[in-house]
């Protein structure tokens, strides 16, 4: 039966191309915190339920729904214990997928599945016993089941890593077809199950692409993101390079080798973007005047993004300039890519408002993952682009535009340092 195989690829392709193309706004729905949530944040998050359907959300992503050493949930365990979560129990989180679902909303589940910290000690004294959280044995593992150069806890017969190495706990090794079944079979329960919809795959990195592509296979999730964070390149100011073509080529390849249906955080856009707004927008016009980041090559496979619990929250380990976050979500909501809001901006910052009329112009004119960019200014204080020839998008803190913006277009919003206009007779 191996002539299904190309038809099935084929069928993957296809139906992410059709979801893609549709309307598509993911939505971080937690931040580094959320844990600490009196109550526990599901039912929390369940209030807010409404609000994102209203604001046009298509798909949120939650927080690693199993059991886990840290309390943020990205040092799994038991991974079929969904009752042991800090962000609450598996009730709660069945209830709360459901809400999203009759409010038209899909569930992405954050997947960590690159290392698992181990139930109990082996007889070396080493923490490498793994514990499934079920009755029987399904992902109860041993040290066999780590990678050989993870010297730490492997008892050197597993396989190599075929990733970047991660060092606070046991790196799992995905070239082993148990473990590639017995995690597929956990991915599709939390689909059939749970309810998930699809995957935001975390350290992405830390195993081949080709793994990826294997899981995408056999788990077949309506949508999936991969976080393939790497630094830009730097002179020797300490400031990003203004050729970033090998960061986002690395992104775009990681897509490519993982099938071409999955999509990756753009973090080429998100380290250009927000060096950018510090009167540097010449930086977002490549050399063949095209958006500089994944967006310009490979847009229908890129997630934008301005911050998430990583880069901002309370860890602000790669923040966004926090005076200039309205002029890095009129980029990106203006912009090709599928466009992410963190949970902070919108529901703490006081920013709900703007970043809600950005949301209904790229709604109202169709602007979506391969929307087309014509740039028509890029200066040090000035970035001016038309997307789709619907709509003119201006930050910078230059004031004056000139003769940029023609007749026939209107202010449709507009704020500190940004404006859109829009073509009359907008729908």
């Amino acid at each position: 039966m191996s002539f299904l195989v190309p038809f099935y690829s084929l069928f993957l392709f296809l139906s992410f191309i059709c979801t893609y193309s549709a309307p598509f706004l993911l939505f971080q729905a937690f931040n580094w915190e959320s844990w600490k949530t009196e109550g526990g944040w599901y039912n929390a998050l369940s209030n807010s339920v409404p609000e994102l359907a209203s604001a046009g959300v298509t798909h949120v992503w939650l927080p690693q729904p199993a059991h886990s050493v840290s309390t943020q949930g990205y040092l799994p365990g038991r991974l079929y214990d969904l009752n042991s979560s800090s962000y609450g129990n598996q009730f709660d989180l069945k209830r709360l997928i459901k809400a999203f679902h009759q409010s038209g909303i899909k569930c992405v589940a954050d997947i960590v599945i690159n290392h698992r910290c181990a139930e109990k000690k082996d007889g070396r004294g080493i923490w490498c016993i793994f514990e499934g959280g079920t009755n029987d044995d399904r992902l109860d593992w041993g040290p066999h089941f780590i990678c050989r150069d993870d010297v730490q806890y492997s008892d050197g017969t597993g396989n190599p890593d075929s990733g970047a190495t991660y060092e606070p706990a046991p790196d799992i090794d995905h070239i082993n077809p148990t473990v590639q079944r017995e995690l597929s079979d956990w991915m599709n329960w939390l689909k059939n199950d749970i309810g998930f919809d699809g995957w935001r795959l975390d350290f992405a990195r830390g195993y081949s692409p080709q793994i990826t592509k294997l899981y995408m296979e056999n788990t077949v999730p309506d949508f999936a993101v991969g976080e393939v964070w790497t630094s830009l390149s730097s002179g020797q100011d300490g400031k990003p390079n203004y050729n970033q073509d090998s960061h986002r080529n690395e992104l775009a390849d990681w897509v490519r080798n993982a099938g071409g249906v999955v999509t990756a955080f753009d973090f080429t856009t998100k380290g250009i973007l927000q060096q950018a707004v510090l009167d540097e927008l010449w930086r977002l016009k490549d050399s063949n005047g095209n958006p500089p980041g994944m967006i310009g090559i490979l847009p229908q496979n890129a997630v934008t993004f301005i911050d998430n619990h990583d880069t901002g929250s309370t860890q602000n380990i790669w923040p966004f300039p926090s005076n200039k976050i309205m002029q890095g979500y009129t980029y990106i909501l203006t912009h090709p890519g599928i466009p992410s809001v963190f949970y902070d901006h919108f529901f703490q910052w006081g920013l709900k408002e703007e970043i809600l009329k950005l949301i209904a112009i790229r709604k109202r004119n169709g602007i979506g993952p391969t929307s087309r960019v014509r740039m028509l200014a890029s200066d040090p204080d000035l970035y001016v682009a038309m997307v789709d020839e619907k709509i003119i998008m201006k930050i910078g803190s230059r004031y004056d535009v000139g003769n940029l913006v023609p007749q026939g277009f209107d202010i449709a919003t507009s704020g500190q340092d940004y404006c859109v206009w829009e073509k009359k007779g907008a729908a």
